[in-house]
C-alpha cells in the first residue's frame, strides 16, 4: 500500500517480489538502531572496521537507485501522458491537488514551479516510504492489541464499522467511510499514545530553555517522550472527544512530532490505519494473549512489542 501511495509501483512484498529492496529497508533499520546505541561504533575505524560501514553504505546506495529507477520510470510515464515535456502546459499546485496523484507524480509536477532538483524528490520518497511501513504497522498492530485486552471498546468498533459498512465485510471503504469512523480513529490515537511508532523524538534547542528550574543551554540535543494525561496509564479512547482535544495543549499529543519538522505523511498513516483496521474488525474479533503491562514494548527505531502481538483472532459470524 505505501509503495503504490508514495511511488505508484507494487512491491509485491507479500509474494517475494522486490526481496532485495525490502530485505535492505529492514537491515538498515537494524543498523542505525545498532549505531545508535553503540557509541563505538561512532568512530569509522570501529564502523568500517567491523564491516558494518561497507554494508551500510551499499545498502543506502542499492536503495537510493532503486527510488531513482522509479522516478525516471514515474517521468517517462508522465511525459507520454502529455504532462511533463516541453509540450506540458506548468501545472498548478491546485490542480495537482485535483488530479490525486501518487506522492511522486504529486512532487514530479510541481518540480519546476518549486525548483525541486530529482534528488530532492528522491530524498522526500525515500523519507515516506522508510518512515511510513513500519510506523504504521506498529500503530494498527498495538490498536489490535489494545482492543483486545478492552471488549467494551472493541464492541463499539465493531457497532460503528457494522453500521457503517451494512454488514458488508467486502466493500472497499470510501473517503466518507472514513471519515466516519470516528471512534476507531479515536482508539487508534488512544494506541498511539501510549506506544507511539516514534517513541524518542530528537530536537536542539534554539535558545536557553527553562524547565522546572533546570536551565537547558542553546544548541542541547534533546529527548522528548511525553506520556503524563489524566489518565496516563489507562487505554481510554475518549481522551480525543472532541472537547478534550480543543482544552488541551496542542503539544501535549505528538506521536508524530511537531512544529516544523513533523511527519508529513501523519493524516495518510491515520487514513491508511483506518483502512486496515476497518476491514479486519468487519471480519474478526480479537483477544490478547498477553495483556498490558505484559509483553514490553522495545524502544527501537520503532517501537515494537517484546513477544510480537500475541491475539487470538476469531472469525465474526456478521461479517458476509
Amino acid at each position: 500500500m505505501n509503495s503504490e501511495t508514495a511511488m505508484g509501483t507494487s512491491m509485491n512484498t507479500q509474494t517475494g517480489g522486490n526481496a532485495d529492496y525490502v530485505d535492505a529497508v529492514v537491515r538498515l533499520s537494524d543498523m542505525i538502531w545498532s549505531y545508535q546505541r553503540f557509541p563505538w561504533l561512532w568512530l569509522k575505524p570501529i564502523w568500517y572496521g567491523c564491516g558494518m560501514g561497507f554494508e551500510f553504505d551499499r545498502l543506502v546506495k542499492m536503495t537510493n537507485d532503486f527510488t531513482r529507477k522509479v522516478i525516471a520510470e514515474r517521468r517517462r510515464a508522465l511525459e507520454d501522458e502529455g504532462l511533463l515535456g516541453r509540450e506540458a502546459v506548468e501545472t498548478t499546485e491546485i490542480e495537482v491537488k485535483k488530479q490525486k496523484s501518487v506522492f511522486i507524480d504529486m512532487l514530479l509536477l510541481m518540480q519546476k514551479a518549486n525548483a525541486l532538483s530529482d534528488e530532492d524528490i528522491r530524498e522526500e520518497v525515500d523519507t515516506f516510504m522508510f518512515e511510513g511501513h513500519d510506523t504504521t504497522a506498529s500503530g494498527m498492530g498495538f490498536t489490535v492489541w489494545f482492543l483486545g485486552q478492552y471488549p467494551e471498546h472493541q464492541k463499539r468498533v465493531h457497532a460503528e464499522i457494522d453500521e457503517i459498512f451494512d454488514g458488508d465485510s467486502n466493500r472497499e471503504p470510501t473517503e466518507a467511510d472514513l471519515r466516519r469512523l470516528v471512534y476507531l480513529e479515536r482508539c487508534i490515537k488512544e494506541a498511539l499514545r501510549l506506544m507511539p511508532s516514534v517513541p524518542l523524538l530528537a530536537r536542539v534547542l534554539s535558545h536557553d530553555t527553562m524547565i522546572e528550574g533546570f536551565n537547558l543551554p542553546k544548541d542541547m540535543t534533546v529527548v522528548l517522550s511525553p506520556v503524563h494525561w489524566e489518565r496516563s496509564e489507562d487505554y481510554y479512547p475518549d481522551h480525543f472527544l472532541p472537547e478534550k482535544v480543543a482544552a488541551r495543549h496542542p503539544y501535549a499529543y505528538i506521536p508524530f512530532s511537531a512544529g516544523p519538522r513533523n511527519c508529513v505523511g501523519q493524516k495518510f498513516a491515520i487514513a491508511e490505519e483506518k483502512t486496515v483496521l476497518s476491514w479486519f474488525f468487519r471480519r474478526y474479533s480479537v483477544e490478547s494473549a498477553e495483556p498490558f503491562p505484559g509483553n514490553r514494548p522495545v524502544p527501537e527505531v520503532i517501537l515494537k512489542p517484546s513477544c510480537g502481538f500475541n491475539v487470538r483472532i476469531h472469525k465474526r459470524t456478521v461479517a458476509v
